[in-house]
């Protein structure tokens, strides 16, 4: 493949306190590496300049001439340093430039207000019209929203029901706490809504979504439930056949607590959630499979359990425990399988974009770079940028949803 016509994609990170000579060194760093101008940057920058958000798009369009412009800012960022390292920073002063060219892909910047949402039982044609952003074209979407006045769960529902099939990843910026989150778009600051940039032609975005959780015991199905309330389960055998045993959720879970280890019972105490099965035709479940969802609360009188998400009687779903090592384990895993597909395919990727959640990282790990460096591990000399969220955003199972303790990857190729 000649030059010209190869994606290329590079990361650059600053932890110069001054925002002017932070912003002057990612734009140096990463123009030196790319062959040619950039159809596409991608910027994140931490909470620690929040007061100086304002500056940040008139600062970077003296430095960056580029025809479009996404980022937001974040409790942490992600990026390669000065030593061809991907560093992770948590707590600290830091921004982080992705530069692209994207030859053969056609590249629609959008920021759209809560606001300005279709009713979800409008036409596909209706978001079509407010992104404009043709379904024929099977665009791939990265999205960056403020975390209160986005409607996010209504946008997701909304760009799947309009184009369905297309991957979408990102997460919910950070502000500074009085004036909302900081969205920009082609060199505009937003406190509030959305921005995304829709991407297609010669491009294809994968992803991988690390919810970081293990199942326990045996999956049940919900043969009673109302709303967001488990009401009655029933247990499955290893072969999804019933065992035809129904009980409260509560019962169930407690008659669990007590086939596990002693640190396991410890860990269910605080790291306990409930993953719904994504598809309900699959048989044999693996990671990935699920949909992880906070356990909410209990009501010891009818047995009945809260979670964080709609249930429907017929619904399988699995108790799940969360830890360092399990979602190490269950990221290892996902990325294992990814590099696998990749050599049969015969292709390597141009870049990748991280949206992990603020309570990974450093807190999680008891270690900084800990995603960040097992992604390396697995998908070599392949620049990673990204950032910090307050929720991330990554498909389970063909539909799109908003995470939590998640780390969710969008790796981008060439489709030819």
């Amino acid at each position: 493949m000649d030059k010209p016509n190869q994606m290329q994609w590079v990361s650059a990170l600053s932890t110069r306190p001054s925002l002017e000579s932070a912003l002057r060194e990612v734009v140096e760093q990463a123009d030196r590496q790319l062959d040619g101008p950039a159809d596409l940057a991608l910027i994140f920058i931490s909470s620690a300049f929040a007061s100086e958000y304002s500056r940040l798009m008139p600062l970077l369009q003296e430095l960056l001439p580029v025809p479009a412009i996404l980022g937001c800012g974040g409790g942490g960022v992600i990026g390669t340093n000065r030593g061809g390292m991907t560093e992770e920073v948590e707590g600290a002063p830091a921004v982080s430039l992705s530069l692209a060219r994207l030859p053969s892909v056609n590249v629609r910047t959008f920021h759209v207000s809560g606001e300005e949402l279709p009713d979800l039982d409008s036409p596909p044609d209706t978001w079509v019209d407010l992104l404009g952003v043709p379904a024929e074209e099977e665009p791939q979407f990265i999205i960056l929203a403020d975390p209160f006045s986005a409607k996010i769960n209504d946008l997701l529902q909304g760009l799947d029901y309009a184009y369905p099939g297309a991957p979408k990843v990102g997460g919910l910026a950070g502000g500074d706490g009085s004036r909302g989150a900081a969205l920009f778009c082609d060199y505009q600051l937003y406190r509030e809504g959305t921005v995304g940039v829709a991407l297609s032609g010669n491009i294809v975005l994968e992803t991988i979504v690390a919810q970081g959780c293990r199942p326990i015991g045996h999956p049940y199905r919900v043969t009673e439930g109302e709303r967001n309330i488990l009401l009655k389960l029933e247990e499955q055998t290893d072969d999804s056949g019933s065992r035809g045993i129904e009980r409260s959720p509560l019962e169930a879970l407690r008659e669990l607590v007590q086939t596990l280890s002693e640190a396991d019972r410890e860990l269910a105490q605080h790291s306990l959630f409930v993953g719904l099965v994504s598809d309900e035709f699959k048989m044999t479940l693996e990671p990935g499979d699920f949909l992880i969802r906070n356990l909410l609360g209990v009501d010891p009188k009818v047995g009945a359990i809260a979670i964080g998400d709609r249930v429907r009687p017929g619904q399988r779903i699995q108790f799940h425990l969360r830890d360092a090592r399990t979602s190490a384990e269950d990221l290892e895993v996902l990325l294992d399988r990814h590099q696998r597909a990749a050599e049969d395919r015969g292709t390597s990727s141009a870049g990748a974009l991280m949206f992990s959640c603020l309570g990974r990282g450093e807190g999680l790990y008891g270690q900084s770079n800990f995603d960040s460096q097992l992604f390396g591990q697995y998908l070599k000399n392949i620049p990673l940028s990204g950032f910090f969220c307050n929720g991330e955003i990554g498909p389970v199972g063909g539909s799109t949803f908003l995470h939590g303790y998640t780390s969710v990857f969008g790796i981008c190729r060439q489709n030819s």
